[in-house]
């Protein structure tokens, strides 16, 4: 039996949401285009797409493409839950008519992951276990809502610059959160930059909780300059930390295997925020594509093997 896992990719190998001023202009149908020429099964969407959940479904359609899943701006360590409720519904509706059952929840709150010229270590974080423990609270209550309502899992995002960052973060928040109500989003690169230096460490504590994957690859050089440097996120991105799989320092074989072996069923989404001017689209977004797919391929083999 072959492993049930789609390849997708997200935008931003295109053209980039914090920093518009890489590949804009790039129109979405040139960005759907080239993404199935490559043979991506489907998109996670950007500011690019359209909004009107039908529409969407359309234009994804004219390519054969499938709606992967969506970034939400969550606020919740410092919000209110009730909020968070009445302000997602829009997002999760779109996100459900589009056959999507995970959300990925990025936690903007206090986050300087779009702010140029802050060091990532001016991030907010979590003083004491009872902000912890109130935080996982409302983010159960949050899950719990988008399962019941809209069939959606929550998909929690570890990111540069925000409140779970560290590969500690994330071992806390998946300690006082509920798996029926929260999963995990891995980033591998994210975890890497977050100082998980072999995130198949960190991913093999955690893989019972992962219901989406970011499949990022880091220039280890950059990431290590942008650390002692202290350079912030989007000058880390403008400087080249991150890459395709297959064009860094990250082991997507054992990344992949820990996934395959725990039984991950899901996406493995490309994810790689470059200049595209540097760093060609249609190149990168290529070779990110065929590593991922060959080591599939591999593990499939050896599944048939023994079998």
């Amino acid at each position: 039996m072959s492993w049930n896992v789609r390849i997708g990719i997200n935008p931003l190998s295109w053209i980039n949401d914090d920093l518009p001023s890489l590949g804009a202009g790039t129109a979405l149908d040139s960005i759907l285009r080239e993404g199935a020429q490559i043979g991506y099964a489907g998109f996670e969407l950007g500011s690019s797409f359209p909004k009107d959940p039908m529409v969407l479904q359309r234009r994804l359609a004219e390519h054969g493409l499938a709606c992967v899943s969506g970034w939400y701006s969550g606020t919740l360590a410092t919000g209110q839950l009730d909020s968070e409720i009445e302000n997602c519904e829009a997002h999760m509706e779109k996100l459900r008519l589009n056959g999507c059952d995970v959300v990925v929840y990025g936690e903007v709150a206090g986050s300087i992951q779009g702010q140029r010229g802050t060091a990532l270590n001016r991030r907010p974080s979590f003083l004491h276990d009872g902000q912890w423990k109130e935080y996982a609270r409302k983010l159960n209550a949050f899950g719990e809502h988008l399962s019941v309502k809209h069939g959606i899992t929550l998909a929690y995002h570890h990111h540069m610059g925000a409140y779970v960052e560290t590969p500690r973060d994330v071992d806390t928040l998946m300690a006082l959160t509920d798996p029926a109500c929260v999963g995990l989003l891995f980033d591998t690169g994210h975890a890497f930059f977050g100082g998980a230096e072999k995130p198949a460490d960190l991913l093999r504590r955690h893989v019972h909780r992962v219901v989406h994957v970011h499949c990022k690859d880091v220039r280890v050089d950059m990431v290590r300059r942008a650390r002692n440097d202290g350079w912030s996120f989007l000058d880390s991105v403008l400087n080249g930390a991150f890459t395709v799989p297959g064009d860094g320092g990250i082991d997507f074989d054992e990344v992949l295997t820990v996934l395959h072996d725990g039984g991950y069923q899901g996406w493995l989404v490309v994810e790689a925020e470059q200049d595209p001017a540097v760093a060609p689209s249609y190149r990168y977004a290529k070779k990110g594509f065929e590593t991922l797919r060959d080591i599939v391929a591999r593990l499939n083999a050896r599944t048939a093997e023994v079998v």
